[in-house]
């Protein structure tokens, strides 16, 4: 059925045109879906969609009529193709459309791409920089809440004398009282409460170790906490190889039970297999754990050897293995095979030594064996000395034939192979193979850890029955291992294991090794223990051992070690990962360096007095920047209780400076060194005139000459001015040179009232000091009033007020300010924040 046609607009209204009066089937058919759309339009809807209004602008219609009327009278519309003309204008124009639109869409698409990226950009800048900004002030101000004087000096107590061998987390007194028994109560536990916010006195006595090598031999008897009568009674292996001569202890080389040390270490390079002790480098030993250690007689000797020995030893509050083991510049650290793992990672050590330790290796079930096998690397030797093991004696003692057989059994359960014993000592090699551990029979041994208890760097964590490190990437045989000293530089493939890259080694070693140099630039030489003596020292009885312990707070990749074994400087150091950051503490054991893992808001498990250098790169900014977990008041305490004195200790207990070096170059004042360039300008910038009778009838030249005289000469404000009158002239000169000097050395040149009268008794400053520099206004210009002023030092700031030439640290606090004050866009929004 045919449909009514409508000529007209979309009115409906009929048009007279001059035209024919029919339509060909094409129009009609055109004609009539055209008036379907229309009609499906909503009748409100006189708007052109956007795509529409485009084209009406790209294609106008070049008709004469006001409404665009076609040739048949009606509206022309460029989506209505009613000709074949038509259709290929409505072709050529889709494909201008499509061109114009990709262009269109590509410019649209980068510029937005662009904004966003700038923007992000800004923001992630910004916001790096807010929090790095953020996290200077933070530290700026802790640290500076223990450098601001004598109002926070009087708060920080000295800790009772009884206290001077105090180490928090080890109180053996209250952890009895909390029932704790069976080698658990010198066990490690920290809580709150642990610490004491005092600082730790020396020993009345205490004296400066000896330089090194001596001081590994002698030792002041005043330095630790030993008596007369624990040195000459029976101990260890290594304690009896000792002897007490008058304020010194000195270490020899025989003992009643082996000839000596050097004999007792070419006997276990023998049971090896080896020539001798100098060998065992090259069977792939450089570090060894040292477990009881005595005072470190094994160690020491090894050291010759390019061998590293870590002593662990239980908490003693006399006499302590590790506090002397210090003492002698030998690593050591508090640690016990009671409950707790050590907080070393698995496979850590090529060697582990246990001479009449007092560990009862049979006890709950052989796991402190189990801690043993997890320390060990694939190949590791496990070294026991004991008189358990001399089978002659375990038979007619069935108690120790009974632990001997344990021990015997267990081991060999853990696939570790027994060498030929010798005399009381035994040596187990285990096993370098991990199929060792499938191929035991069911239910014989302890069995393998699972992924879940197989943690590479334990935290004091409970001790495991179970075998670990089988899992591990470093599952290496020491024999295979890069030998010491090339092990320090680990090649690519070792590297990989631990997921960095040889550059980034190579970058910071480089850093490390500039920074070394610097560190031995800046410090003065003396610290340092390859300085044959003190300056100014002709002959020094005896030499003094300045730096031997190094304490590395945040060790990274163990840098700094590696840059002082490059600089072959005597020392070592105590590689500590924090458990806050990155756990690169098995990169640095596998360098063949010692090291620990260590949560700082915790005491370090050390003496007091054990350490020449604390290092602490990027440390505060790690534990401090954007969560603080414990004060940083807590950690400058800690640093102190480690740390040596360098310092003259009275009777009282308490420490005094000791000066052991005066350049006199440093007394020269900026203004006396601005006399002799200029010393007409200096003449001038003061004035302390006098006053005097009229009757002199001086001119006003003579006046000038007579003042001139009692302003010259200056008096220097490096000079002891409390000796000085405090109302004549020369106090003043002295007081008024003082404060010079002091604005001169201040960054901007000037200061606040409260920053002079901080000093008001070192600069021997009277109520009248606001007057005082008000008579040198050539000088000094004050700002604001008599009760709160500010004095400006004149000559540091132009005309403008602008100071001339600004520090380095003065144009970094600029550009802080106006990073902190700048305004940012926000991408998604029009809102500008602060």
């Amino acid at each position: 059925m045919s449909r009514p046609l409508h000529r007209g607009v979309s009115g409906g209204g009929r048009l007279s045109v001059n035209g024919p009066d029919f339509w060909d089937d094409s129009q009609m058919k055109d004609k009539i879906e055209k008036e379907d759309l229309e009609r499906n339009r909503s009748p409100g809807d006189q708007t052109y969609s956007p795509t529409k209004f485009l084209c009406r602008i790209l294609f106008p219609d070049n008709s004469p009529s006001k409404h665009n009327l076609g040739e048949n009278g009606l509206l022309s519309d460029p989506f209505s193709p009613g000709t074949g003309r038509n259709r290929l204008k409505y072709a050529l124009g889709l494909i201008r459309l499509s061109l114009v639109g990709i262009v269109l869409l590509a410019l649209t698409g980068s510029f937005w791409w662009t904004i966003s990226i700038t923007s992000s950009s800004r923001g992630h800048i910004y916001h790096g920089y807010r929090q790095l900004q953020e996290q200077v002030v933070s530290d700026l101000r802790d640290i500076g809440q223990l450098s601001l004087g004598a109002a926070n000096v009087k708060d920080m107590e000295y800790c009772p004398p009884e206290s001077e061998n105090f180490i928090p987390c080890f109180n053996v007194s209250e952890n009895l009282d909390l029932g704790l028994s069976k080698g658990e109560e010198v066990d490690r536990h920290c809580g709150p409460g642990s610490r004491q916010n005092c600082l730790v006195l020396s020993p009345v006595n205490y004296k400066i170790p000896l330089r090194w090598p001596t001081g590994r031999d002698v030792i002041w008897h005043a330095n630790v906490n030993i008596t007369a009568q624990e040195v000459l009674s029976s101990g260890s292996m290594t304690k009896r190889l000792m002897m007490l001569e008058e304020e010194q202890i000195s270490f020899r080389s025989d003992s009643a039970m082996f000839d000596s040390i050097e004999d007792y270490s070419h006997q276990i390079a023998e049971m090896i297999g080896l020539r001798n002790e100098s060998n065992f480098v090259r069977a792939g030993v450089r570090t060894i754990l040292d477990i009881g250690c005595g005072y470190g007689s094994f160690g020491a000797h090894l050291f010759s050897s390019q061998l590293l020995t870590m002593c662990v030893a239980n908490y003693e509050a006399s006499g302590s293995q590790v506090q002397l083991t210090l003492e002698r510049g030998l690593p050591a650290m508090i640690g016990s095979f009671n409950s707790k793992q050590l907080p070393y990672p698995s496979l850590s050590f090529d060697m582990i030594h246990c001479a009449e330790c007092h560990v009862d290796w049979d006890q709950k079930d052989g796991i402190f064996l189990v801690e043993v096998d997890r320390l060990l690397r694939p190949g590791g030797y496990f070294v026991w000395t004991s008189t358990v093991t001399n089978t002659q004696r375990s038979v007619r003692n069935k108690v120790s034939l009974k632990k001997w057989n344990f021990v015997r059994n267990f081991a060999e359960s853990m696939c570790w192979e027994l060498l030929p014993q010798q005399d009381e000592t035994v040596v187990w090699k285990k096993t370098s193979l991990k199929k060792c551990y499938f191929a035991r029979r069911p239910g014989v041994g302890p069995s393998i850890c699972s992924k879940g208890q197989d943690i590479e760097s334990p935290y004091y964590r409970p001790l495991q029955a179970c075998i670990a490190g089988t899992q591990s990437r470093r599952w290496i045989p020491i024999e295979e291992r890069t030998k010491w000293p090339s092990r320090a530089k680990l090649n690519s493939s070792e590297l990989k294991i631990h997921g960095l890259l040889s550059e980034a080694l190579a970058e910071d070693s480089l850093n490390w090794n500039s920074a070394v140099n610097n560190y031995w630039s800046l410090l003065s030489p003396l610290i340092f223990s390859d300085h044959p003596k003190r300056p100014g020292d002709d002959d020094p009885s005896p030499p003094y051992n300045m730096l031997r312990n190094v304490l590395d707070m945040n060790a990274h990749f163990g840098g700094l070690n590696a840059a002082l074994l490059d600089a072959r400087k005597s020392v070592w150091v105590m590689n500590v990962i924090p458990t806050s950051g990155p756990n690169y503490l098995p990169l640095i054991i596998d360098r063949g360096f010692v090291g620990v893992l260590h949560d700082w808001c915790e005491a370090f498990p050390t003496y007091p007095r054990t350490y020449d250098l604390v290092h602490a790169n990027g440390l505060l900014s790690m534990e401090f920047g954007q969560h603080s977990r414990c004060p940083m008041f807590d950690l400058f305490i800690e640093m102190d209780r480690v740390l040596r004195p360098e310092v003259v200790v009275e009777e009282d207990g308490k420490r005094v400076i000791e000066l052991l070096k005066w350049d006199p170059t440093l007394a020269v004042s900026a203004l006396e060194k601005e006399y002799m360039v200029d010393e007409d300008k200096v003449k001038k910038a003061f004035k302390f005139p006098i006053k005097h009778g009229k009757a002199l009838d001086l001119d006003e030249g003579d006046e000038r000459k007579l003042n001139l005289l009692y302003t010259l000469p200056l008096v220097s404000p490096y000079s002891d001015g409390s000796k000085l009158d405090l109302w004549t002239v020369e106090a003043e000169k002295f007081r008024v040179g003082l404060i010079h000097e002091f604005l001169s050395l201040t960054l901007e040149k000037r200061a606040y009232i409260h920053n002079i009268v901080e000093f008001k008794e070192e600069f021997c400053l009277t109520k009248h000091t606001y007057q005082m520099l008000l008579k040198q206004p050539r000088t000094f210009y004050l700002a604001g009033t008599e009760m709160n002023w500010s004095v400006f030092l004149k000559d540091a700031y132009g005309e403008d007020g602008v100071l001339l030439n600004k520090d380095p640290q003065v144009l970094f606090n600029e550009k802080l300010y106006r990073y902190a004050d700048m305004k940012v866009l926000k991408p998604s929004s029009d809102v500008y924040e602060t």
